[in-house]
C-alpha cells in the first residue's frame, strides 16, 4: 500500500471532535472477503493464544476494528523509527472512515497493520473480533483474501485480463469455481457502470475505470471491510470525485465498511469520519457526516493537523 445534512449542520459536524481520540467510528494481493469453509476457518481462527477479546459492553454494536494502544517500531542501521505510538480507533460496521495525515504521520503504516501485512510492536488490533498478529501466516492469508478487500493507488489489474477476469480473479486465485461466477461479476461491473466494458483489458480503460473495476474486485467476496490505499492518487479531479461518491454509495446502501488513507481534504468530506494523525498519534477527529464539504474538512484538518 503507497496513503445530504444542511450547510449549519455541516458546519458543525466538522468541527474537531476531540484531541487524541478518534473515537467510534463507523496486499500485493487481488482480495475479497466471504466466510471460509469449515477447514479454513478453523486454520484461520489458529493462535498461539487467545486471539478474541470479550466485549467490555455486551449491549454495545460489535465493532468491525478494534486498535488498542498500538504502537509501530521500525529498526534501522543505526536507530529506531517510531512510526505509530499509543494509537486507539474502534470502527463500527457500515460506517466510511477517512485517515488524513501529512507523509510520515504513520496514516499507511495504521492502514498496514489493519490488513495484517505487518504486525504491531505493541498493542492489537481486531478485525470482526480476530487477532491477525496471533495467526498462523496461512490462517492470515486466508482471512485477507476472504473477509478483506483491499484497493491500492496503482489499481493492481492484470494486464492481460478482461475486466470481467479481473473482478473474478480472487476466486481464481483461491482456486474455487463458483456456479453463479458470471452472473456475480457482471452484477458488481453494473454497480460500478462498467457492464459495458466487461470484455475491455485494462489498457483500453480509463484510470478511474481501473480503479472501479478494482473495486468490484474487492466487492467480490462480500468482505466484513475494504481498505483504500490513496485510491484515487493517480486520478483527476472528475475522476477522484466520481470514486469518492461510489464508495460512499457503497458504505451506505450496502452496509460496508471502509477505511480509506487519503492526504485530499475532497475525499475526506465524503467520510462520516475523518481520523487525523500527526507524528504516529491520532490527533482528533473530524465528523463531515458524508457532506462532502471539501473546505471545511481542510480547515478542521488544519486545526488539528498543526
Amino acid at each position: 500500500m503507497s496513503d445530504t445534512p444542511g450547510a449549519n449542520d455541516n458546519a458543525e459536524s466538522v468541527a474537531p471532535a476531540s484531541r487524541g481520540s478518534p473515537g467510534d467510528g463507523g496486499a500485493t494481493q487481488a482480495t475479497g472477503g466471504g466466510r471460509l469453509p469449515a477447514a479454513d476457518e478453523r486454520d484461520a481462527r489458529q493462535t498461539h493464544g487467545p486471539a478474541r477479546r470479550p466485549a467490555l459492553d455486551e449491549g454495545a454494536p460489535p465493532l468491525i476494528v478494534d486498535v488498542r494502544g498500538v504502537e509501530k517500531i521500525y529498526q534501522t542501521a543505526t536507530h529506531e523509527v517510531s512510526a505509530l505510538s499509543g494509537v486507539d480507533l474502534t470502527i463500527l460496521p457500515g460506517t466510511f472512515i477517512a485517515i488524513m495525515g501529512s507523509s510520515g504521520s504513520g496514516k499507511s503504516t495504521l492502514l498496514h497493520l489493519m490488513g495484517g501485512l505487518t504486525a504491531p510492536t505493541a498493542g492489537r488490533i481486531l478485525i470482526e473480533n480476530e487477532d491477525l498478529a496471533r495467526m498462523s501466516d496461512r490462517a492470515r492469508t486466508l482471512f485477507r483474501r476472504r473477509r478483506m478487500g483491499i484497493i491500492f493507488q496503482d489499481y493492481n489489474l492484470l494486464p492481460t485480463l478482461t475486466a470481467a477476469e479481473n473482478v473474478a480473479l480472487p476466486w481464481t486465485v483461491d482456486g474455487r469455481r463458483m456456479p453463479n461466477e458470471k452472473a456475480r461479476v457482471m452484477e458488481l461491473l453494473r454497480l460500478v457502470h462498467l457492464e459495458q466494458r466487461a470484455d475491455h483489458r485494462p489498457d483500453a480503460l480509463s484510470g478511474g475505470e481501473q480503479q472501479r473495476v478494482a473495486i468490484a474486485r474487492a466487492l467480490l467476496n462480500d468482505p466484513a471491510i475494504i481498505l483504500a490505499d490513496e485510491p484515487t492518487g493517480n486520478l483527476d479531479s472528475r475522476q477522484s470525485a466520481e470514486i469518492w461518491q461510489l464508495m460512499q454509495r457503497i458504505a451506505r446502501e450496502q452496509g460496508r465498511t471502509i477505511v480509506m488513507v487519503t492526504h485530499e481534504a475532497a475525499g475526506g468530506a465524503y467520510a462520516d469520519r475523518v481520523v487525523v494523525l500527526r507524528d504516529g498519534r491520532v490527533v482528533g477527529t473530524l465528523e463531515p457526516k458524508g457532506g462532502g464539504d471539501a473546505a471545511l474538512v481542510a480547515t478542521g484538518y488544519q486545526e488539528l493537523a498543526s
